[in-house]
């Protein structure tokens, strides 16, 4: 269905559609209308069996993901600028745990001096912190690439950023096409986490290791980032089998040696 709509507003119903169990959010601007659109219709029960934690600080929305993603939930927040290099130490921790956790950035400069406006700073500093990023350059691609992002998260075992420029994307209003949820739903299919942690049959995870098994680990994160890339086409293919128009895939088709 064709809507002209806010691009924050596009993306928190492409969110809501993937049938997200938590969402855990701090407002910074701009990503603030995502999350706010998200808190209210878990509020008025648009979206079912989701949810919602309000938490102090960027740090804790990641560590509620964390938690949330590591006991079997389908889990998204969202950040940006400043926002993004709190959480940083709760960022490598995801990706080093595989959590197929979402996370909308709203791409916002770093200051000093402060800058509320479009930079690509805040994500790019986080190239190396095993996260795979997704960049959109339309409002429609935003929303396309968030459901993209759980189906390639879920499967790879590996967290998504999906960038979106901030005001440029987040505050326009353009034209999109919003998919059904029966589109959705055969595009996405229900999470089935690959490891859970249940009090009932007690593990620890994230424990401390040595240097041969924490490059094993390193190696494990790298190894699916390559995997990424033969699997973003395969998964863009398939989303224009079912919602009839092309989204994602790769900028460079070459890519042996090159993670662009």
């Amino acid at each position: 269905m064709l809507k002209q709509i806010e691009g924050s507003r596009a993306v928190a119903e492409a969110i809501a559609l993937c049938r997200p169990e938590v969402i855990c959010a701090y407002p910074i601007s701009p990503q603030t209308h995502i999350v706010e659109a998200l808190g209210a219709m878990v509020k008025g029960g648009e979206l079912a069996k989701c949810e919602f934690i309000n938490v102090e600080s960027e740090f804790a929305a990641m560590s509620v993901a964390i938690g949330a993603s590591a006991t079997g939930a389908r889990a998204y927040t969202a950040t940006a600028s400043q926002g993004l290099l709190y959480m940083v130490e709760a960022v490598y921790n995801a990706s080093g745990l595989g959590l197929p956790i979402v996370m909308t950035v709203a791409n916002r400069a770093i200051g000093a001096p402060i800058n509320i406006w479009n930079d690509h700073s805040d994500s790019l500093s986080q190239r190396d912190s095993g996260w795979m990023q997704l960049f959109a350059e339309t409002n429609q691609e935003a929303l396309d690439l968030h459901i993209q992002a759980f189906k390639l998260a879920e499967e790879l075992s590996l967290p998504v950023m999906v960038c979106m420029d901030g005001f440029i994307l987040t505050h326009a209003y353009e034209r999109v096409d919003m998919p059904t949820q029966q589109q959705v739903d055969d595009y996405l299919p229900p999470y089935e986490p690959r490891q859970v942690l249940d009090p009932r049959e007690p593990v620890s995870i994230g424990a401390m290791v040595g240097p041969e098994a924490f490059m094993e680990v390193r190696y494990l994160a790298h190894a699916k980032q390559m995997q990424a890339l033969e699997r973003i086409p395969q998964l863009a293919a398939e989303f224009k089998q079912i919602f009839g128009r092309d989204t994602g895939g790769l900028t460079h088709k070459s890519f042996k040696h090159s993670f662009h």
